[in-house]
């Protein structure tokens, strides 16, 4: 498998006055999909040290089609494309309705890295979240 798939709401407050989600609105969607992976399905698999810090080091975002505010949820696609030992490359393939072979409107990538939030600097992954994280690798097996 190695794809978390999970579905977030574009807000009313979201649309710009084109009629589709603004930029950076996008990358909210993105971060709170984010979140779904790394800090409430982690936790759900007893991995919780993730949601203690963990900062965006890199953002690159391609706008394929416009997302438009429909009521419904959009659908988010990751999975871990490089794991070094303090840093992960998260990839997003967005999809604008949870309809089979709906359409990719946004793909996008964030280079993570742990954050130690008490002395303000990186840290390394732990083991745990390492093998986590492996398994939502592209082409890996899932959690």
């Amino acid at each position: 498998m190695g794809v978390f798939v999970t579905g977030v709401r574009p807000r009313w407050s979201d649309m710009d006055a084109f009629g589709h989600v603004n930029h950076a609105n996008t990358v909210t969607l993105l971060e709170e999909a984010r979140i779904e992976l790394l800090f409430t399905e982690a936790a759900r698999h007893g991995v919780k040290d993730m949601a203690e810090g963990m900062v965006v080091a890199k953002l690159v975002v391609e706008y394929v089609t416009p997302i438009v505010f429909t009521g419904e949820d959009i659908v988010v696609e990751m999975s871990v494309r490089e794991l070094k030992s303090a840093s992960f490359t998260l990839d997003y393939v967005v999809r604008g309705s949870r309809e089979p072979n709906s359409p990719v409107v946004t793909k996008a990538e964030t280079l993570m890295a742990p954050y130690n939030v008490t002395t303000a600097r990186p840290r390394r992954l732990t083991e745990a979240e390492r093998d986590f994280l492996a398994g939502w690798r592209a082409g890996g097996n899932g959690a």
